[in-house]
């Protein structure tokens, strides 16, 4: 619902879309992943998961769903009417840059020489050269972007998932995910504050814009799966998605 990029961002199997599409009533809403593309809407597939939190996390899907529909998404629809492209493509490249930090750090950990002089490479271009991250000059550059956070560090450490957990406005996780992101949200605020030094009002313009600009690029849209067992659907394919991260 916040949506990070740590979570939501995991159901999108497509691209990032820096363009609304138009649904009905001509209102332009974030792109839709429709998961039925992956499996079928009509047959159960699912295996037997860990979820002893099952009652919990589907009274937290649901409330999600409504903060989504209620709030985000009529903030992402009239940030999208007042904001131009060219603006809205500076502030995600911009978040997408700052997010290498945390990148850093955990392919570090993760002891990946690669990844972390990859990902140095492009905070230091696009920090430099692309104007504070407004622009992405790394990627023609042929510079490659990776994604890694401390979830996937535990996972590559041999430390379980655990249970699956939907965690209140955050959307899918697991116990080890939901750790994971604390820890990434601790070096990210660090950074922020080590680097840019926000006073209050600032940090609530960065919250504030981030927020929108990370719901804006989720394809998934709650309940637009047409599928009668879309609880278990989007936990199947979050942990699916965190496995493979993990393995790549």
């Amino acid at each position: 619902m916040l949506f990070p990029a740590l979570l939501l961002a995991a159901l999108a199997t497509g691209g990032c879309s820096t363009a609304p599409v138009v649904v009905e009533g001509d209102e332009p809403e974030p792109p839709v992943f429709s998961a039925s593309r992956v499996l079928r809407p009509d047959v159960e597939q699912f295996g037997d998961m860990d979820d002893p939190f099952a009652p919990f996390n589907k009274t937290m899907y649901r409330f999600n769903y409504r903060v989504d529909k209620y709030v985000l998404l009529p903030l992402v629809i009239g940030y999208y009417k007042v904001t131009p492209r060219f603006l809205r493509a500076g502030v995600h490249n911009f978040f997408v840059n700052f997010r290498n930090i945390t990148t850093f750090f955990n392919s570090v950990l993760q002891f990946s020489g690669r990844k972390s002089a990859q990902t140095a490479g492009r905070f230091a271009v696009n920090s430099t050269i692309g104007l504070a991250g407004l622009f992405d000059p790394a990627t023609a550059m042929g510079i490659p972007q990776h994604d890694e956070d401390f979830g996937q560090t535990l996972g590559k450490w041999g430390i379980g998932a655990g249970p699956y957990l939907v965690l209140p406005l955050l959307g899918p996780s697991s116990v080890r995910d939901g750790v994971g992101l604390g820890v990434d949200w601790y070096v990210s605020n660090w950074a922020r504050e080590a680097l840019l030094d926000p006073n209050d009002w600032w940090k609530r313009v960065w919250t504030f814009l981030y927020v929108i600009d990370t719901r804006a690029h989720v394809r998934f849209l709650y309940y637009g799966t047409g599928s009668p067992f879309e609880y278990r659907l989007v936990r199947e394919l979050y942990t699916t998605k965190r496995r493979l991260d993990i393995e790549k």
